[in-house]
């Protein structure tokens, strides 16, 4: 077929936007909550959702991208955007919605979580970190499973997690980040074959929730940010469970 010389030319695609060297720390996160051997996420559905959400928001905080009101008003507990809009795509979009108007930081966790999973499993495909596997649901019908991609980023994120969980270690800032979400995400008993559960554990959860981090170098202000992320949460989880 002839094509008119006056015809318009198509503008080209769009390239994806490059995967950043450096991980998220929502794809550290999804990545600990993975079960290897079922290939399902501990926590999955809202409680998932709103936990990932709390990732995306503690990275935009220790970015200094993100400042959240010391004090609750009628509005609830403001979160505004502060410098440089992010380059990341997975935290773009929060800070897009703080950088429109200030937000509750609950009604932000909300809004944001449940568009984060599908990305984030995306993101973590794209690295090798995640890969997919065919299976058959109970023997008859194919289905596929997520698998861990074999780079051994999984192990070498779990070790100082459950160090500082088990061990008591003290962890570095983003250690203690991941560690405190996790807690507050609800999901360690359902990662006990990595992270064996006991009392012991869930009182270094609700600690590290609280940001009480020993001698861990985040400024004071970073350490509010995550430990009022952390709670906002767990709030916004509860309510979703119990439907108020």
């Amino acid at each position: 077929m002839t094509v008119p010389p006056d015809a318009p030319v198509p503008d080209p695609p769009v390239p994806d936007p490059p995967v950043p060297d450096r991980p998220a720390l929502v794809e550290d996160l999804l990545l600990l909550l993975l079960d290897p051997r079922s290939g399902t996420f501990a926590g999955e559905g809202m409680p998932l959702f709103h936990v990932l959400a709390g990732g995306v928001l503690v990275d935009l905080a220790v970015q200094e991208r993100l400042v959240i009101a010391d004090r609750s008003t009628w509005r609830g507990r403001l979160v505004e955007a502060t410098g440089d809009a992010p380059g990341d795509p997975l935290l773009r979009p929060a800070w897009d919605r703080a950088a429109r108007s200030p937000v509750d930081v609950q009604v932000l966790i909300a809004e944001i979580g449940p568009v984060l999973r599908a990305p984030t499993v995306d993101r973590l495909v794209v690295r090798g970190d995640l890969r997919t596997e065919r299976r058959r649901f109970l023997g008859l019908f194919p289905t596929q499973a997520l698998v861990d991609g074999g780079t051994g980023r999984r192990d070498t994120l779990l070790a100082p997690v459950r160090a500082a969980l088990v061990d008591g270690a003290e962890p570095d800032d983003r250690t203690a980040a991941l560690a405190a979400l996790l807690s507050a995400s609800g999901s360690l008993p359902a990662l006990h074959r990595d992270i064996p559960w006991s009392g012991a554990v869930h009182d270094r959860g609700k600690a590290l929730e609280a940001a009480d981090w020993g001698a861990a170098e985040a400024a004071e202000a970073v350490r509010r940010t995550i430990a009022t992320i952390t709670a906002a949460s767990v709030a916004v989880a509860a309510s979703a469970t119990t439907g108020r």
